[in-house]
Parts: structure tokens; sequence; C-alpha cells
């Protein structure tokens, strides 16, 4: 009996240094994903068990582990940069690699490594991100010219740390084509656009780090003339001017010109025809009819046509007793007379006096 017992303690002894000497280093802790800023301080720790018969390494990757680039191995630093430090806590086995005044190059993947052999390691790694502003890429759209009706895309693309969030506006916060006076997301889409939607939008990217980045995209729609006359109506007596006017919006410039009795006008002795643009999009043109004779009244039209399409717009004009001022206000086409103080009276005053003693008797 005395002898079975020794044997089982002799057993048990034996095994407790078999498997003693057989145990195999680890790595018990390694910090967590660490984020920081640029100009920062990080203190990246990797403590391990078991492991003072072999090298202890610490390695930088990129974010594809395709590039490697050695730090240190046991206790000592390998790479010749001022910024990085490395400490050894001999009690609790502890390896820190601190990393000083951060550059955005710093981000990337370190790896903790214990070498067993030329083909056996234990590892472990810890991310280090860096917070970096956002930046607009040049893949982002710029400028879009479409024909009303088609299908616009717009894109917009940053990069920075953490992931810019992408916000569409308006100028002035004007309704955006898809609803709202803001928009999520990378690509916004107008499935069918209108000449109401032409303008500046803004592609703006934040994620909180800086004042963000900002593009300014302008689109621009192609579109059919479209005129109005704001009096279609007008009268004018004889031998007095008056202006014909017509707005036209269109894009591209249309070409514009005024008509009557299927005959096309320019600039002589009766008419004087000018264009003035307000904007891109908008032209006001003014036909004067100068020195209104019998044959001027009637209907005229102004036409204007892009490669897009085509409008005309029809104004009327008559004839009225009493000149309409303006234009007509000191116009002086007959020859000037006296009042009866003997001072000198305009030649439209005496129209004006003329059809009215015309109109009393008249009744």
């Amino acid at each position: 009996m005395k002898y079975l017992i020794l044997s089982c303690i002799l057993f048990s002894v034996l095994l407790f240094k078999s498997c003693n000497g057989q145990r195999t280093p680890s790595i018990s802790y390694i910090s967590q994903e660490q984020i920081k800023d640029i100009g920062g301080t990080v203190e990246l720790d990797c403590s391990v068990q078991y492991a003072r018969e072999y090298t202890v390494v610490w390695i930088k990757t990129g974010r594809s582990h395709s590039d490697y680039v050695f730090l240190s191995t046991g206790s000592s630093l390998v790479i010749k940069d001022s910024r990085f430090a490395l400490r050894f806590d001999g009690a609790s086995s502890t390896y820190t690699l601190q990393i000083k005044d951060i550059q955005e190059t710093d981000a990337g993947v370190y790896q903790c490594e214990v070498v067993l052999s030329v083909n056996n390691k234990i590892t472990a790694e810890v991310e280090l991100s860096v917070r970096r502003p956002p930046i607009i890429s040049d893949n982002s759209t710029q400028s879009l010219v479409a024909s009303e009706g088609q299908s616009v895309v717009m894109e917009c693309y940053a990069s920075g740390y953490p992931t810019p969030t992408i916000i569409w506006r308006r100028e002035n916060n004007a309704l955006l084509p898809t609803g709202g006076s803001t928009y999520n997301g990378n690509v916004m889409k107008i499935t069918s656009v209108r000449k109401e939607d032409r303008g500046t939008y803004y592609c703006v990217a934040d994620n909180g780090v800086s004042r963000g980045d900002r593009r300014n995209i302008n689109l621009e729609v192609e579109f059919s003339p479209v005129i109005t006359a704001p009096r279609p109506r007008l009268g004018q007596a004889l031998q007095y001017d008056m202006d014909l006017e017509c707005h036209i919006e269109a894009y591209p410039p249309p070409a514009i010109i005024w008509v009557k009795d299927d005959i096309i006008l320019s600039n002589n002795q009766h008419y004087s025809i000018s264009h003035f643009a307000t904007a891109d999009e908008f032209t006001d043109s003014t036909l004067r009819v100068i020195t209104i004779e019998k044959r001027q009244y009637g209907d005229y039209k102004c036409k204007a046509v892009n490669k897009l399409g085509q409008d005309e717009a029809k104004i009327h004009l008559f004839e009225t007793v009493i000149p309409v001022c303006p234009p007509a206000c000191g116009q002086a086409h007959y020859s000037s007379g006296k009042s009866l103080n003997g001072s000198s009276i305009t030649a439209s005053s005496l129209a004006i006096l003329i059809a009215l003693v015309y109109a009393f008797f008249k009744k």
C-alpha cells in the first residue's frame, strides 16, 4: 500500500514538472483600438506570459497588411524616429510602444509578436486610427448641364476619419428636387430635371473634425423658350413713340425677332429693337415704334427660338386720342406754341389739350 501511494506522488510530481516545462508563451493583453487626433500621443501596451526566452517585437502594417515596418525587438527600439519610444516593465512583462506628435501616416495596424521559431509566432494586434478632417475628392461632380426632362446624377465623395457624412443643400436653402431642404448620401439623383431645378447645389462633408469641406456644384438646365408679354394690349396716339416689351426665359440663350404682318422687323427710322440679358436664362426685349403712323397699328409678335424649341407672344398696338405717357412725355413732333401768358408749352401738352377740347365738343 505504501509503495502504491509513493508511486502516485512521484507520478504527480513528474506530471507537474512535465506540464510546467511545456508551457507555451502567450499574449495576455493588447491595447484596444485607439483613435487619436493629429499631434496627440498614444501608448500601445502588449503583455506576455512565459516568454522570457523568446523575442518580442512590435511591427506596424498598413490597413491592407501589405507593408511591414519593424519598430522594436525585445526592449530595444529599431526605428530611428524621435517620436517613438519603448518601455519594458519586467514585473508585468509589458512592452509599451509610445508615439508622440501623431501624424496622419501613423494610422495603421500595430502587431505585437512573440517569435517562437522561423515559421511559428504568436500575434496580437491593435489598430491606431488618426482623426482627419474631410477633403472632398476630385472625382466628385463639379458642374452639370442637362436638358429639361433628363435624369441627373450628382456625386460627392470625401476622405477623412471618421468617415464623413455627406449632406446636400441648395443656394439660399431652397427646396431640393428630392424634397426638403437637405439630402443625405453620396449620390443625389433627380429623375426628371426641371428648369426650376437649375442653380447652385452645395455638397457638404462633415465628420466633426475641423470645419469640414464644401463644394459648389452648378446645375444648368437647358429648356425651350417661354415668352411673356407684361402688356399684351397697348394704345398710343399718332406721331408718338410706344415701347412693346416681352420677357424671354430660355437656355441656351435664344435668337429673338419681332414680326409684324409676317415681316421680320429691323432697326430703321420706324423701329428700334433692343435686347437686355438680366441673367443667363432671362432676356428682356423691347421694340420701340417710332413716330407712329396709321399703318403701324396692329398685331406684333415677339418670337424666340433655341435648339430645344420656340415660343411667341402677341402684342396689339391700337390708336388712342390722348398720348400715353411714358414714353410720350416730352416728345416734340409738332411746332411749339405759346400760352396765353407768353410761356412756351410742349407739343405733347398741346396735343392733350386739343384732344380734350375735341372730346368736349363731340358730346
